[in-house]
């Protein structure tokens, strides 16, 4: 077995290059399948709420696989799961072209599911190890930037394809390019060893017991509480993923292949620039005070609330398109630090496990999105349900305020000072 890289200016950042085409990829296969709705629905004859269980079934088992493909994440190199669940979740999504059924469908996402669940906490894991605390959230910030270029990829060119080719042809296209990545990975990603980028050498024991690690992490407050504030923002995130190509098609009457362009693509490019400066304004933040990841978190969440109310209540396009921007602005100062923000609180060793588990409760959350806002808009209309997300960012972003200053009198992440979970117990909020 080749041994672990060690940490240089070049690999880490190489490896971030590496990982963030195969994160691409993940968000592609995923969001493809949201643009193509109208043509699923039209030749299958199902309903919005049978689309929205097959959006959500994916969500459902990536959700419940996450703490255990975390835990496995903490014991077995990371750069095999990583290469494992992309040609597996890419061979799904090209099989997903030969469903003629609505039950296949739904077994193809469910399989989706589960082989996409083992990249995020192996990935997060392995970008730790190769970068500390002062390069962290820039680091896995341009790392988040794949979601949105494969969100923009998925929703637009799937709909392009569809619309001219069919829905089918789109799974292949994205199936065989994750195959042919993957191959091509075996040769240049490399194994990091495990806490080799913390500046303090005290990491505390080794623990071998998942009980023991499940007590630690699940007994701590503060990590309680930033699991619970990502399931808020992913119940918002899915909702827009989901819907907001259906909602542009229905209510802007623009053509498939334009609502999947503009659904994914003024959002996700404002995310994109979002993500950068949350990143780089976060290690900014950690520098000068505890909880600095956290603050910067909580001003996207804030200050994105105005415009996700806008989003649905507008009945202009003008205004629908700059309220996407500042979501997807602000959306992206948040998404640049939650794993970042828990690694602060969590110990080395059980990095994987906590990121698993956050994961998993996250997309637990918000798989439940697709069927809920399926459901209510019939009663009150996809506009309102839309605009009413804005509740939802507003609460957990005074709780990311919050937990920000619960953090602010523990050390700075500079120098030599120990990372915040080694300098203090958070398990009281």
């Amino acid at each position: 077995m080749p041994k672990p890289a060690l940490a240089n200016t070049n690999t880490k950042w190489i490896t971030i290059g590496l990982l963030w085409f195969v994160f691409l990829f993940n968000y592609a296969d995923r969001q493809a399948i949201f643009s193509l709705f109208p043509l699923i629905k039209a030749e299958m004859h199902i309903t919005d709420v049978q689309l929205g269980i097959l959006g959500s079934c994916f969500m459902w088992v990536y959700a419940l696989c996450g703490p255990f493909t975390g835990w496995i994440t903490d014991r077995f190199p990371r750069k095999w799961l990583i290469l494992g669940s992309l040609i597996f979740w890419s061979v799904v999504t090209a099989a997903t072209a030969i469903a003629h059924t609505y039950q296949s469908m739904v077994w193809c996402r469910a399989l989706g599911g589960l082989g996409e669940a083992f990249y995020f906490p192996a990935a997060m894991s392995m970008i730790s190890d190769y970068h500390g605390p002062s390069t962290r959230s820039r680091a896995m910030s341009l790392h988040q930037t794949a979601v949105y270029a494969g969100s923009i990829a998925g929703g637009s060119i799937s709909a392009l394809v569809g619309q001219h080719s069919g829905w089918r042809s789109s799974f292949v296209f994205f199936g065989g390019c994750g195959i042919a990545l993957g191959l091509v990975l075996i040769f240049l990603l490399r194994e990091p060893h495990r806490g080799q980028s913390e500046i303090s050498a005290d990491h505390g024991p080794i623990k071998t017991s998942t009980i023991q690690v499940l007590r630690e992490i699940l007994g701590n407050r503060m990590v309680l509480l930033l699991i619970a504030i990502f399931m808020g923002a992913n119940f918002v995130a899915v909702v827009f993923l989901t819907w907001l190509p259906t909602f542009l098609y229905q209510k802007f009457h623009m053509s498939l292949s334009m609502a999947g362009l503009n659904a994914s693509l003024y959002l996700q490019a404002a995310s994109f620039l979002g993500v950068l400066c949350g990143g780089y304004l976060a290690d900014r933040f950690s520098r000068q005070r505890g909880g600095g990841r956290q603050l910067a978190q909580a001003i996207g969440l804030l200050l994105g609330a105005p415009f996700l109310f806008l989003t649905g209540w507008t009945l202009s396009i003008p205004i629908l398109v700059l309220a996407m921007i500042g979501f997807g602005y602000f959306k992206g100062l948040y998404d640049a630090n939650i794993i970042a923000g828990l690694y602060d609180v969590v110990a080395i060793q059980n990095r994987g496990t906590a990121a698993g588990i956050a994961n998993s409760l996250g997309w637990l959350g918000g798989g439940l999105a697709p069927v809920i806002i399926a459901v209510e808009s019939k009663k009150f209309g996809m506009s309102a349900c839309i605009s009413a997300t804005a509740v939802i960012y507003l609460l957990i972003g005074l709780l990311t305020l919050f937990a920000s200053r619960r953090l602010r009198s523990l050390p700075r992440q500079a120098g030599t000072m120990k990372p915040l979970w080694a300098a203090a117990d958070t398990s009281e909020v």
